[in-house]
């Protein structure tokens, strides 16, 4: 019955691709923090580490032995579970562990716990079967006291999966990856633990807030022993009690009943107390602000006499819908009008597929789309394990959740394909809900997505909204749409402007670039990619991916930060409320990531997409050195034909080009151009003083299409496609170095392919007033 020892676990030699956490992964340190950071018990032992697994025929018994150690929770397709196989259909997979129980728990029930098992599990205690689960991301429980015996207790659990030959809800998990499926997940894949349990305890907690009235409303269900037990629940903020409430479990229990439960020798009694606790000057949660407040539940008997306790938190925040200033329904959070900028998020990794290899890879996702500036991340078809959610409630990211898609129902009909399939898959995703509920950065929830396995769409988004009316309700991500629902959510384009739903964009923008060194095994593709001949995106579907270089990554930046920049000058008149990017890391060779699938490159500057994805609108708190057209005026020299090579030269001559006032462009940019510009290229310069060195020198400028910069003779900034609100760029180290007090020069080229014309450049300080 023992377990192998730790020094017959290691990485595969042949791991396709690791992260930056692949080598801190241990027997001894296997994910190793609380699972449950909404509902906290003080005891509680984890039984993540080495497991004995074996694989076997489906219809094989227990295996006689077991012949190599799996690290769990880390899928057994995964090179951190150190097996890396698949789980065919037609197998089943063998999980065997040893344990004790710790002394201090005798007398007390002991709970075993299962993050997720995908797909169907059965567990057996001592050699007596305790019962079995189907469901690939819901968590589960087993009451171990019953089958308690002396001394060390074996467990053996029995999975099989069928993946992408079954109904089931399994994501984009396939038994052949390629293209937009990746590697099966199968087996345990999130943590599993057990703490012991008082008669008396604590069953789940249901957390609903209102930031407008700063009231908590706290539903608190478990088991009793037969009468009253009392509930307090204690609110605290940086250790300090701002609020308290009570109430009671058992509050039905009238004497009768109490004396029917007696002769029937019952031992406890389920039971639910919901209260309403105020909080006096409530702060609400918001991604700029992620306020979190503490929460204390304790169960007491008539006496007094404390029975459990658990701790967790909340985020006071509500979130609706509601029209704006200009009449565009908007999503409303905390009673006010928002946007979402978010990217698509998919939940894999390279080394555990679906699990992540440490609690700080789990956070890094979270602070990498920080950094990015986008306040919202779409996570796709897949639910994460709870830690991921904390994270997200901690460092201020907002959800929307897609439930994962399954083959249960038939999308061009709206009929369910049979009766085994749709009550488990609505079953599955109803519990999801519950589990997840808690946590206030998840703000919407995607019944399902690009119709699979829909069905009955109208019933799904009615039952959603009536389960949980605290969120958002997207009947369907892309299409097809039946009309229910709080959001029209489209994928690659605007949505119309609809009477009563909230329109987003949940899916756009796949270009991408492929990562030397930093790619898994295959083809990388994406749908368009950068093309050196134009400086441009490649025309024609699923191009040969170019490396990640420096033009092209200045290309994909600025793709990216357009995407979104457009999104907030547009959304006043196209109504639109969300721009989701494809997607925040490339996943397997899906190459369209922000960041390269292994989390180690960058394949955009953050910097450059996150001032555009906040929707920050000019500093005017800045020092103007070379104006634009809208805080001055200033003289260029200009040509409409292209010079020579050393043109942009402090030294050139230029005393044959034309003069004129900027800004410069055609007919369609209205009455902005003071000197007209009509042709597929300019070539601008003039001379300006600095009376002192800047500080922290920016150009700012607006331009229709492509626009280069140099000062002083260097290489400045560049910009491609429509930039029809005023920016400020960075300057290039050596650009910048390069101005000093006195005479200085810049020089602007700006191209143009179709459509109109206009440029407008000049220079500020951001580091004086």
């Amino acid at each position: 019955m023992g377990i192998a020892s730790g020094a017959e676990w290691a990485l595969p030699k042949d791991a396709p691709l690791l992260t930056p956490w692949s080598g801190q992964v241990s027997p001894e340190n296997a994910l190793p923090e609380y699972p449950r950071p909404s509902m906290v018990r003080a005891e509680w032992k984890s039984l993540n580490g080495l497991w004995d697994y074996q694989i076997t025929a489906k219809d094989a018994g227990r295996p006689e032995k077991f012949d190599g150690s799996i690290l769990v929770p880390f899928p057994v397709e995964s090179a951190l579970s150190g097996v890396m196989k698949p789980l065919l259909p037609g197998q089943r997979l063998w999980y065997r562990r040893s344990f004790a129980i710790p002394d201090a728990w005798k007398g007390r029930r002991v709970a075993l716990h299962f993050g997720a098992v995908d797909w169907q599990c059965e567990l057996w205690l001592n050699g007596k079967s305790l019962g079995s689960h189907r469901g690939g991301y819901d968590s589960f429980s087993f009451d171990l006291t019953q089958g308690l015996i002396q001394g060390d207790q074996e467990l053996v659990l029995a999975v099989t999966d069928p993946t992408s030959e079954g109904w089931q809800m399994r994501g984009k998990q396939s038994l052949h990856p390629g293209g937009a499926a990746y590697t099966a997940t199968s087996g345990i894949w999130q943590t599993v633990w057990m703490e012991p349990l008082p008669e008396s305890s604590v069953n789940s907690l249901k957390i609903e807030t209102d930031a407008l009235t700063g009231t908590l409303r706290l539903t608190v269900d478990g088991y009793t022993p037969p009468g009253k037990t009392r509930v307090e629940a204690i609110i605290l903020d940086g250790g300090k009690t701002v609020a308290n409430g009570g109430g009671i479990l058992g509050k039905e229990i009238t004497p009768e009943i109490a004396a029917n439960l007696a002769w029937y020798k019952s031992r406890s009694s389920y039971a639910v107390a919901s209260m309403d606790i105020r909080i006096p000057d409530a702060k609400p949660w918001t991604p700029d602000d992620p306020h979190l407040y503490d929460l204390v539940v304790r169960l007491k008997d008539e006496s007094g006499k404390q029975l459990d306790e658990v701790r967790g938190y909340f985020g006071m925040r509500t979130i609706g819908r509601g029209r704006d200033d200009k009449g565009n329904m908007r999503p409303l959070l905390n009673g006010k009008p928002f946007l979402f900028m978010g990217a698509l998020d998919q939940g894999f990794w390279p080394d555990g597929i679906y699990t992540a290899a440490s609690d700080e890879a789990l956070r890094f996702d979270i602070e990498a789309a920080k950094k990015l500036g986008i306040n919202c991340i779409r996570k796709h078809i897949k639910i994460e394990p709870e830690r991921y959610y904390y994270w997200a409630d901690k460092l201020g990211l907002m959800i929307l959740q897609d439930l994962p898609s399954g083959d249960q129902g038939d999308p061009i009909t709206d009929r369910p394909r049979m009766p085994e399939a749709v009550a488990q898959c609505e079953s599955e995703m109803r519990t999801l809900i519950r589990q997840r509920w808690n946590h206030p950065s998840i703000v919407m929830w995607e019944m399902f997505n690009e119709g699979w396995g829909q069905y009955d769409t109208l019933r799904h988004a009615s039952w959603a909204k009536q389960l949980d009316p605290s969120r958002l309700v997207s009947e369907a991500s892309g299409f097809p749409h039946h009309g229910a629902g709080d959001v029209y959510d489209v994928h690659g384009g605007i949505p119309p402007k609809c009477e009563d739903m909230v329109g987003i964009d949940s899916e756009t923008s796949g270009n991408g670039l492929s990562v030397t060194d930093h790619q898994w095994p295959g083809k990388p593709w994406a749908t368009g990619t950068y093309d050196p001949l134009t400086g441009g995106e490649t025309t024609g579907a699923f191009p040969e991916l170019h490396p990640l270089d420096e033009n092209s990554k200045r290309w994909y930046g600025e793709t990216t930060r357009n995407l979104y920049r457009s999104a907030w000058n547009e959304a006043e008149g196209n109504g639109n409320s969300g721009m989701f990017k494809v997607q925040l890391y490339d996943v397997e060779t899906e190459s369209n990531g922000m960041i390269s699938y292994d989390r180690k490159v960058w394949k955009v500057d953050p910097e450059l997409v996150s001032r555009a994805a906040r929707g920050e609108r000019l500093r005017e708190d800045v020092l103007q050195l070379l104006p634009t057209s809208g805080q001055g005026e200033v003289t260029w020299r200009y040509t409409f034909s292209a010079p020579a090579q050393d043109w942009a030269s402090p030294a050139f001559d230029d005393s044959a080009w034309r003069q004129g006032a900027g800004s410069f462009g055609g007919a369609p940019q209205g009455g902005r151009s003071r000197t007209r510009w009509t042709s597929s290229g300019i070539w601008l310069r003039t001379e300006f003083e600095l009376g002192s060195v800047p500080e922290k020198p920016m150009i700012r400028a607006a331009h229709d299409e492509d626009m280069e910069v140099y000062i002083n003779g260097h290489p400045a900034c560049r910009d491609s496609g429509v930039l029809n609100v005023y920016d400020d760029f960075p300057i290039a180290p050596d650009a910048a170095a390069s101005l000093h007090r006195g005479k200085n020069s810049i020089a602007v080229c700006c191209r143009q392919t179709t459509g109109g014309q206009f440029v407008d450049v000049g220079l500020v300080d951001h580091g004086k007033k």
